[in-house]
């Protein structure tokens, strides 16, 4: 399909018009639910909670994820003929390169030095959120390969209008990358490391996979993560109050401004979620003394549970280890999901269960200058990239044999 623009933002080729709407509520919530990976309702693709109508809107509502914060909306929407929507982008116009989790800031700096502007650019993506998920979202009755193809092109011809400098697809899907390639899009990889639950009936069934020597060192953290009196709750639906959201803010505060100086996600936020998505959401929360003092907060999907935020206001040995990774473990395998994605680095994941992934994105850029330096400087990358994720998948805990670790 060889879009072109009637001049008012849109693109037009008799068949399809793809447009940019400044806000979630440019479509409604059923539209938006017609998109694969985006609703429970349907079974015919895996939910991610991260795309879906709720959390997308909330992050725009609660303040996080708007011009202010430097993540102005500018989504993608395609529509056949008849008006009906068969597929959006989800994509934000950013002033800076922060919450993303892939680094461009040498890619920047480098275009800059030379006297160019780098931003504004585009970034599609989930703001804040390291997780892998669909970005060419396509109308569960539409032609998919069509569609991403048409999206991937209006994504291009929108970065063009825009006059901004580059468009970046970051934490994306094999079948997004294939049409995104496709289109000329340049192909990131980078490392992170997930959980697989290989049909365990329980946490021991899981240490039962792992060298001797690895099984008891698990075995002594989790006790020691516990030995000053701390219990653990999973607390989700109505078991998310305002009280324990409070507690759980506090949590993130606290360790958010340590760790990035400023926390992107508000107090606002987390009450729209605790009211929308409560039962798509995890509480791992640590007691002791008759009050919280740790949490960390997870999103499950309909195969997938994923890990994001962590706080603490007492320090333990190894209760992070403990609330974030041992106990995401427990949940997802009580729950028979089959992944944990436990958020973006962290080798010390790999001890814990955790085996390595690669991760894709994918980058438009319109100088031609830059393009092909950021190219040559992908080539060499990716290959960095597929050599330690040889070398860390030759280092798993489990034991030989297991056919874990072959």
């Amino acid at each position: 399909m060889d879009s072109r623009s009637d001049g008012g933002g849109k693109q037009t080729d008799g068949e399809y018009a793809i447009r940019i709407v400044p806000t979630l509520g440019g479509f409604t919530k059923a539209e938006w639910s017609s998109f694969s990976g985006t609703s429970r309702d349907s079974s015919a693709s895996p939910y991610n909670p991260f795309i879906s109508f709720d959390f997308l809107s909330i992050l725009e509502e609660s303040g996080c994820a708007v011009r202010r914060t430097g993540w102005q909306a500018h989504h993608l929407r395609l529509d056949a003929s008849d008006g009906t929507v068969l597929g959006a982008v989800p994509c934000y116009v950013k002033s800076h390169s922060q919450g993303e989790y892939v680094f461009d800031h040498g890619w920047a700096d480098a275009f800059e030095r030379a006297g160019g502007r780098y931003y504004p650019k585009l970034q599609v993506s989930v703001p804040f959120t390291p997780a892998t998920g669909p970005r060419l979202l396509v109308n569960r009755s539409a032609n998919e390969e069509a569609v991403k193809t048409a999206l991937a092109s209006g994504l291009k011809m929108a970065t063009d209008q825009l006059g901004v400098s580059s468009a970046h697809v970051t934490f994306a899907e094999h079948a997004d990358m294939s049409a995104l390639q496709q289109a000329g899009f340049l192909h990131r990889t980078d490392q992170q490391f997930h959980f697989f639950n290989e049909g365990y009936s329980t946490y021991d069934d899981f240490l039962a996979t792992l060298a001797s020597r690895k099984r008891k060192a698990l075995k002594k953290e989790r006790r020691e993560a516990l030995a000053a009196g701390i219990s653990i709750d999973w607390l989700t639906g109505s078991d998310l109050t305002e009280r324990v959201w409070d507690d759980f803010f506090a949590f993130y505060m606290d360790t958010g401004s340590r760790k990035w100086g400023r926390p992107y996600l508000d107090r606002t936020f987390f009450s729209l979620i605790g009211e929308r998505m409560a039962g798509d959401i995890l509480l791992v929360m640590a007691r002791r003394g008759g009050r919280y003092i740790a949490g960390a907060i997870n999103f499950i999907g309909s195969q997938t549970l994923f890990g994001r935020n962590w706080g603490c206001i007492e320090d333990h040995p190894f209760l992070h280890f403990e609330v974030c990774y041992h106990q995401a473990i427990d949940f997802a395998i009580h729950k028979g999901l089959k992944v944990v994605e436990a958020g973006a680095q962290g080798e010390h994941k790999l001890a814990r269960g955790y085996r390595p992934v690669t991760t894709h994105s994918a980058h438009y850029i319109a100088h031609p200058g830059l393009r092909n330096a950021v190219a040559d400087y992908l080539a060499r990358e990716r290959s960095e990239v597929a050599q330690i994720g040889e070398y860390l998948d030759e280092r798993t805990p489990f034991r030989k044999g297991s056919g874990l670790n072959e």
